[in-house]
């Protein structure tokens, strides 16, 4: 960090200090918090602010790479807002991955969070185009509040980001405008030479004139929601169902005789064109894609339809049913010895029915892993109730992955000549 010069949107570095245990690095107070939760807390931003987040970004981005630096890890986590105001200065911080690079030199260290690691990290063959991409990826999450390239898994996301196809489909995109969208795919462009260079970004009309796009809020709606759900890992639709099968008859009963209403055949499952033209019929139509997506999510049996009991699971996340009366319940569901945690083996029994697949114990400490933020092997209330409150569990996943198993799934994409660079 003392290679850069002093950058009002960088925080600075105070003094170091060391001791027969430790060195201490002391830094710059920013009071404001993470660029992060203020995505997660607003959902997205207005196009305008987007702009004008982006634009700082990608300058803090040039005065690395005119001094030689490639950051390597830009991530909403590692911005700061200098104090909580509305327009409070935004910080970059955390270097501690960057690196010193030479024009024309590659890297090959699988280095970064998954969902904002650029594709030629996994071809272990990059540069300092990674940081754009990164970039790239942030203003897709301000603009809609979610990653361009998710799945559950590690390799899911890595053949996500190397597939590089973006979804401007669904809402909000029809009400984002075309600039906007033309400089999310040059930024995001899966071949680095093609892809826009930091300079091109700030010179992109979008950016020039950040102060005067759209003011117009993206809004929430059904769509944002659902992806949300999408994103929830097995153990959390288990919560809901827990929390489904407590809840008192009156608060559920609205929810069945709207499963009742859609189940046409009165077969006891909801078929796809049945979940379709029932959200159509109570005012909350969706194209295709996005009863495919609500379907694939809330089926945890994958039989292909959905029982009463997952609609209802699905119908509480949807319009936000819960509280922590209902959460205290559903934990003490699950901590069976009644010693305040949920341990391995009271989790694999509680999820034995949930078609985990052949990797169910991994599964199950993965899960734990996610949700033991102090990495006890077990999980707390708080850590429970925390895991369930979340925004997205994208952010946990981006805080949460394995380097081992990123360099592993690198070298067997690069086996299968699926990873290959598209030209």
């Amino acid at each position: 960090m003392r290679h850069l010069p002093k950058h009002p949107n960088i925080v600075s570095f105070k003094e170091a200090y060391e001791d027969k245990d430790a060195v201490y690095l002391v830094m710059e107070l920013c009071e404001g918090g993470e660029l992060f939760d203020r995505i997660v807390t607003k959902g997205h931003y207005t196009e305008r602010a987007a702009a004008m987040v982006t634009k700082t970004i990608l300058e803090i981005v040039k005065v690395c790479h005119d001094h030689g630096v490639i950051h390597r890890d830009l991530k909403p986590e590692n911005f700061l807002f200098a104090d909580a105001g509305e327009n409070s200065q935004l910080k970059a911080i955390d270097f501690g991955l960057s690196i010193f690079f030479e024009p024309d030199h590659r890297f090959s260290e699988i280095v970064g969070s998954p969902y904002y690691m650029a594709p030629e990290v996994l071809r272990r063959n990059y540069g300092a185009e990674v940081d754009v991409w990164s970039a790239g990826v942030i203003l897709f999450i301000l603009l809609c509040g979610v990653p361009p390239f998710w799945a559950e898994t590690e390799e899911g996301i890595a053949h996500a980001i190397v597939g590089g196809k973006i979804d401007f489909a669904r809402d909000p995109w029809p009400r984002v405008s075309e600039q906007a969208k033309e400089l999310v795919k040059g930024m995001l462009d899966q071949n680095p030479y093609n892809r826009l260079t930091v300079e091109e970004v700030l010179e992109h009309p979008w950016i020039q004139n950040a102060r005067d796009v759209p003011n117009v809020n993206l809004g929430e709606n059904v769509g944002a929601k659902i992806k949300q759900f999408s994103l929830m890992n097995k153990f959390k639709k288990r919560v809901l169902r827990v929390v489904a099968d407590n809840l008192p008859d009156e608060q559920i009963d609205g929810i069945k005789q709207m499963f009742y209403m859609m189940d046409t055949d009165n077969t006891g499952d909801l078929t796809f064109e049945e979940l379709k033209n029932g959200l159509h019929h109570i005012g909350q139509p969706l194209p295709d894609p996005d009863v495919r997506m609500l379907m694939d999510a809330a089926d945890i049996d994958g039989n292909g339809t959905l029982s009463i009991e997952e609609f209802v699971a699905m119908s509480i996340h949807l319009i936000k049913i819960g509280n922590d009366e209902h959460l205290s319940q559903a934990f003490r569901f699950f901590d069976k010895n009644h010693n305040g945690y949920i341990e391995f083996d009271e989790l694999k029994d509680a999820m034995v029915h949930d078609n985990l697949g052949p990797n169910n114990e991994q599964i199950i400490k993965d899960i734990i892993s996610d949700a033991d933020l102090d990495q006890d092997g077990r999980i707390s209330y708080e850590e429970f109730k925390a895991m369930m409150k979340s925004g997205m569990d994208w952010k946990m996943a981006s805080r949460q992955y394995s380097r081992a198993m990123l360099n592993a799934l690198s070298m067997k994409l690069i086996k299968d000549k699926s990873i290959q660079l598209k030209t």
